[in-house]
């Protein structure tokens, strides 16, 4: 009993008044947040205190009735005991539904900064209209012609009203049935495809629209993330509200990678079927249409008939749609798959010579980044229906010359002497059996086509075309240069010399004239390769390439102005942006008045010297011939006031030929003549007065240590040690002869060709020797012929120009060729 009232006092303290056990008295209860009391008779359950005062009553009615036994129970087994609520902010509950609701709040606000921040971002979707993939490359002709495209790269675009109707239909009923009706996010679609895949357990299905395709085409990559799905659809959301839906299907179609290098639906139908887009039937479109979501797996040329299943899936989805009748597929099914693979368009370049050779070029003018991310478009200075015109002549050069001459190759390179620009390039007969460009790479001995710069510098120098040359045995420094024959032809003037192309009078003028202005008037006119200063360099004996030597004598063409020769005219980056443009301006490397002397100078080599294989009907042609020590290299490099062409014969590996350089000249003629309706005829600039001009240039004449020559045409020889030499005569009109038994030489000392007779003189009446059938013969033995006549007899020259220069000391003598073929 004594524990039970103690235990009914500590309620008392609890629930009630702690000093008096009963005492009346109704608080608030403080777990309510109303305020209301306990069994107040509205269904509330009474105060502590009111509920104490109760069961004291209790108690004492159960003594009365002698239940004394039960209340010993302990007062906390009552059941009409309650335990109060405590406040929410004591509930670990109240916290947790606090908690999960702030982290739900703060993921929203950091999910809608995430999309803000994305959205700002998002680059501009007109980029989409412009895309093309990293490493593309198209090569242009100067007529806009698509030369060449290299990389991945959509060959053939084509709009819409280029595809017939079928081919958009099969794509939207296979990848995007409500193309037209979504946002660039198909919620619908994406909610069918996830239960797709979660049924059958992997992916087989995709929810992503066609503008979200061409998203992840222009802008994203493949990546299989969260954020890059979400980045995908902001990105289709934005490119709908800037684009109409045609721009956006018409995009995706020429972009969409359908496999074996097709990169848009026109490339597909020329790879596939080997026609163009307009041509594809019901079938053949629904077979392309299928192949979009793998083009691995459902190419025809890998899997004829997964490719066949997926047309007809495509096929019955059509229908679905109502794109087309039911017998419409039906007679679409039943059609066989026919296929005929082509290659890609402008994936191999129809003038690879051409290409390769800008390819080459491009580090000079954009950086190795923006090759790489590709996207460029080069602009050429190619004349594309030239260059064909070109590749044939080369072809037939080789085939109709080179049997019997005993070459295997042949180049040609036609330049605008005006603007530097290359028209045709060919650097030999079969691309595919050798990428080695001969009109570029290969470096050659150009023989007796370099007396012309050495010529050029003489005349700039101040020496008459008219100054007379003794033509007799030489030797120098203990180099001995030999003409043709080793015959000697006695006093000529420095213009016979050059029609007859004599190399004693090369050798000589190169000795008064100088090593160094030799070098630096052919760096002036377009040489670009190292040239070596010694007696052999007046025969060609310093290897330089077709181009060069090509622009060096379009020099004299443009009035002795030098344009940097060059293939590109413009560079265009993937966003229409110009990187590089050409902007080469002309450089006078020797004077209008020298180069017009000299054009009047080869334009006697073409009219009756070496180089007249290369007349043409009816305009003045300038030229020169030239070949290299036993026939090794033919050149000619001809030119008419608005074009110079050189061309090459010979051997990858500089075996000799037995041919002459009067086949160089007739390739020439081949090519040019070709041109005539296109290129209009004009006459170069008259000459000026040839003598009492004052020199341009500074001569430094070389000092030999030691010369033995011949005073005339016979055997007889002085020698000099010391002094000045000069090796034109003092006056024109010298005494000397040719001696009786010197054989005159013929034609290019250097080559052995015969100038023309009066029946032969026109090249469109020549015929090419017959082939020879056994074996190599001996390089053939021509008969003496007399000298070409001096059309233009000089007055007589008292005395040579006066040339006061400093004396230039000859270098050692180097082993370099000297013999008759120089």
């Amino acid at each position: 009993m004594t524990d039970f009232l103690t235990k009914l006092k500590a309620m008392s303290r609890r629930y009630g008044d702690p000093n008096a056990l009963g005492t009346p008295g109704t608080p608030a209860d403080p777990d309510r947040p109303d305020g209301s009391q306990i069994g107040d008779g509205k269904g509330k359950v009474a105060p502590s205190s009111h509920r104490a005062g109760h069961l004291q009553t209790k108690l004492q009615s159960q003594q009365a009735s002698g239940h004394m036994a039960q209340i010993s129970e302990p007062l906390e087994n009552y059941a009409e005991l309650p335990k109060l609520k405590r406040p929410l902010y004591q509930r670990w509950w109240a916290w947790s539904i606090v908690s999960i609701g702030f982290g739900i709040g703060g993921a929203v606000i950091a999910a809608q900064t995430t999309l803000v921040s994305i959205e700002r971002d998002l680059p501009d979707t007109s980029e989409a209209l412009t895309y093309v993939r990293n490493g593309t490359l198209t090569i242009k002709a100067s007529d806009g012609t698509v030369l060449q495209q290299l990389g991945p790269a959509t060959r053939d675009k084509v709009t819409l009203e280029q595809m017939p109707d079928r081919l958009p239909e099969a794509f939207i009923a296979s990848e995007d049935e409500d193309f037209y009706e979504h946002d660039g996010v198909n919620y619908r679609s994406i909610a069918r495809a996830f239960f797709k895949n979660l049924t059958a357990g992997e992916v087989i299905e995709g929810g992503s629209t066609i503008t979200q395709q061409l998203a992840r085409i222009v802008f994203l990559d493949q990546e299989r993330s969260l954020g890059r799905k979400v980045k995908e659809a902001l990105l289709a959301q934005k490119m709908e509200r800037e684009l109409d839906k045609d721009q956006i299907l018409e995009r995706y179609l020429n972009l969409v990678y359908l496999g074996s290098g097709a990169y848009g639906v026109a490339d597909a139908a020329w790879i596939f079927f080997s026609k163009k887009v307009d041509e594809l039937t019901l079938s053949e479109s629904a077979m392309i249409a299928g192949m979009a979501p793998a083009p691995s797996v459902y190419s025809p040329l890998v899997n004829p008939d997964l490719a066949k299943q997926r047309r007809d899936i495509v096929l019955q989805r059509m229908v679905d749609a109502g794109f087309i009748t039911e017998s419409e597929r039906i007679s679409a099914v039943a059609e066989p798959i026919a296929l005929k693979p082509g290659t890609p368009k402008n994936l191999y370049s129809e003038v690879p010579y051409f290409t390769s050779y800008i390819q080459q070029q491009l580090p000079q003018y954009v950086s190795p980044e923006q090759l790489e991310l590709g996207g460029l478009t080069i602009e050429t200075t190619l004349n594309l229906q030239w260059q064909k015109q070109a590749q044939d002549v080369v072809k037939d050069a080789i085939a109709n010359y080179g049997p019997y001459e005993g070459f295997e190759q042949a180049a040609l390179v036609c330049i605008d002497p005006r603007t530097g620009e290359i028209k045709a390039l060919v650097g030999g007969d079969d691309f595919e059996k050798s990428q080695f460009n001969r009109a570029t790479q290969a470096q050659r001995q150009p023989g007796s086509t370099f007396k012309t710069l050495v010529y050029s510098t003489a005349i700039a120098g101040g020496i008459s075309p008219y100054a007379g040359y003794v033509d007799a045995k030489l030797v120098v420094d203990g180099y001995e240069p030999q003409n043709y024959g080793r015959s000697y032809r006695g006093s000529v003037t420095l213009r016979d010399a050059l029609t007859s192309s004599i190399n004693i009078v090369a050798v000589k003028t190169l000795i008064d004239v100088g090593f160094d202005p030799v070098i630096q008037m052919a760096k002036r006119m377009g040489i670009q390769s190292e040239l070596i200063p010694a007696y052999s360099l007046a025969l060609g004996s310093s290897e330089v390439n077709l181009l060069e030597l090509t622009s060096a004598y379009g020099t004299l063409a443009n009035k002795g102005n030098h344009v940097e020769v060059h293939g590109i005219t413009r560079i265009i980056d993937r966003y229409g942006n110009v990187v590089y443009e050409a902007k080469f301006t002309p450089e006078q490397a020797i004077d209008a008045d020298s180069a017009s002397i000299m054009t009047w100078m080869l334009e006697e080599v073409v009219r009756s010297g070496t180089g007249w294989e290369a007349s043409l009907p009816d305009r003045p042609v300038a030229g020169k011939t030239g070949t290299s020590e036993n026939r090794r290299d033919l050149w000619f490099i001809g030119y008419v006031p608005q074009l110079v062409t050189g061309v090459w014969l010979g051997n990858d590996d500089s075996s000799p030929t037995y041919g002459a350089s009067s086949t160089a000249a007739r390739t020439w003629y081949d090519f040019m003549i070709t041109l005539t309706d296109e290129v209009s005829a004009e006459q170069f600039p008259d000459i000026p007065a040839v003598d009492g001009r004052e020199p341009t240039i500074e001569l430094q004449p070389v000092k030999p240590g030691r010369i033995s020559e011949s005073s005339t045409a016979s055997s007889e020889e002085s020698t000099w040690e010391d002094g000045n030499y000069s090796g034109y005569d003092s006056g024109y009109s010298s005494t000397s002869e040719p001696s009786p038994s010197a054989s005159p030489t013929e034609g290019d000392a250097s080559s052995g060709e015969s100038p023309p007779t009066e029946a032969s003189a026109d090249p469109a009446s020549s015929e090419p020797p017959p082939p020879i059938d056994e074996g190599i013969p001996e390089p053939p033995i021509v008969d003496s012929a007399p000298p070409p006549p001096i059309l233009d007899q000089p007055p007589p020259i008292s005395e040579p120009p006066p040339v006061v220069v400093p004396v230039e000391t000859a270098p050692e003598p180097l082993p370099l060729p000297g013999g008759a073929d120089n």
